[in-house]
């Protein structure tokens, strides 16, 4: 039938669309979460970073706060016979203040970080859940568009209406699905031009890291490098010339020299932290892993979107046409007699030697078995017969009725057609 081999075609394409469909979707779905995987680890190495620069500042702080300013104390009393060495750690203690006052003055990175842990935290979870329903999604897909392919194959009724509602909800969910990954893609395109929190100058440090700039932190961290320096060379003339004087102040002066140097280290470190490198990197990257391998990854999920809408959409239109074109249900089997409650006629089925009809055309009720009125040489008769023709022996001759016999079966034979109120054709 044309029909039904439009139909199949029909069937066969909305298969092979919605298998690249859902291949093309597979790929996409990957790439979506390797970008947003990218963007996380981008951001957890950036909240690492603002971590490490918010506990170099406070440790370095609470040493010049604290252990510092006790080693100095109790110099203070050991040397306090010379007023010259007592002057010397006066001038240290101010530089120490020196130092807490800049790195009071550096950028608190807390707010920051703490915005990025919850932000990284949302995106995991959002992409987790993500990640998993389209993959319900395809294997939903690919589902319906089997069911589908069955009904239209097997020319199924019941499979034809699931088929419908069925690709009726996919055709929406395919449609549902490309809104949501277009605004995906334009939302995660857009990049954020300012944090709150931060002032526009280290933000534009940060973002655009010109190396032709200076850096924002450069005077604070400069100030804490000359005055670590003059620390630490008014203490090594202590431990020079006063350590031989006064013995018993050499284990203050070596703890001060122990905290000087490891605020140096401190410094190298903040300063690497706070270079703008490594920051714009992590920007960089997480930029990247959203608006390159994210967007590509949400492009193909729109594209695999509208194959299956274009697949269902070809279901759908061929369901009607199946349905018009199903085949009949098959039809009971025909008996050799008429209907009850109907006359007919029916011929003798003896036949001559010369192909001409022997015997009577009698009319015969439908429920009436002609049983007691044969002749036991017609039973016989026919036996001979049949075994004539199954083994080619020569047809027997029907037996002749006689008069008597003839009367008497039609009237029985009009007596009960009186009786049920039947009449013969």
């Amino acid at each position: 039938r044309p029909h039904s081999c439009c139909v199949t075609w029909m069937a066969v394409t909305a298969g092979l669309i919605c298998c690249a469909a859902v291949g093309i979707g597979f790929y996409g779905n990957s790439e979506t979460n390797d970008g947003v995987f990218q963007l996380l680890y981008a951001l957890d190495h950036a909240n690492q970073t603002l971590t490490g620069i918010d506990s170099l500042v406070a440790s370095t702080t609470l040493q010049m706060q604290g252990a510092l300013e006790q080693h100095l104390a109790r110099l203070n009393e050991l040397l306090a016979s010379r007023g010259d060495y007592v002057q010397t750690l006066k001038f240290t203690q101010q530089l120490a203040g020196s130092i807490i006052l800049q790195l009071q003055g550096l950028p608190a990175w807390r707010g920051v970080s703490a915005d990025l842990t919850l932000l990284s935290g949302q995106v995991a979870y959002v992409e987790y859940y993500r990640w998993l329903a389209y993959l319900l999604f395809f294997i939903l897909v690919l589902t319906v568009c089997l069911l589908a392919c069955l009904g239209l194959a097997k020319h199924s009724r019941c499979l034809l209406v699931m088929m419908l509602c069925c690709g009726l909800l996919m055709l929406v969910l395919s449609w549902a699905s490309m809104a949501v990954d277009t605004a995906a893609a334009v939302v995660s395109g857009v990049a954020p031009a300012d944090v709150p929190i931060l002032s526009a100058e280290v933000v534009h440090y940060y973002l655009y890291c010109d190396q032709s700039l200076s850096s924002p932190f450069q005077q604070a961290l400069t100030v804490f490098q000359r005055s670590l320096t003059t620390m630490q060379i008014q203490i090594q003339g202590l431990i020079q010339y006063a350590l031989p004087l006064f013995p018993t102040a050499e284990k203050d002066l070596l703890g001060v020299q122990h905290l000087l140097n490891s605020s140096e280290t401190s410094l190298h470190q903040l300063t690497a932290l706070l270079d703008c490198r490594g920051l714009h990197k992590d920007y960089l990257d997480g930029l990247i892993g959203i608006c390159y391998d994210g967007v590509e990854g949400l492009l193909y999920l729109g594209l695999f979107s509208l194959l299956a809408a274009a697949a269902f959409s070809t279901v759908i239109c061929a369901a009607p046409r199946a349905w018009r074109h199903l085949d009949p249900i098959s039809q009971t089997w025909q008996l050799a007699e008429p209907p009850p409650g109907r006359g007919g006629h029916t011929k003798s089925p003896w036949l001559g030697q010369s192909g001409q009809e022997q015997g009577l055309t009698l009319p015969v009720p439908s429920w009436q078995i002609n049983l007691g009125l044969i002749h036991t040489g017609t039973i016989h008769g026919a036996v001979k017969g049949l075994g004539g023709v199954f083994w080619g022996a020569d047809p027997p001759v029907p037996p002749q009725y006689s008069p008597s016999m003839r009367a008497t079966y039609l009237a029985v034979t009009d007596e009960h057609v009186r009786h049920r109120g039947d009449f013969s054709a």
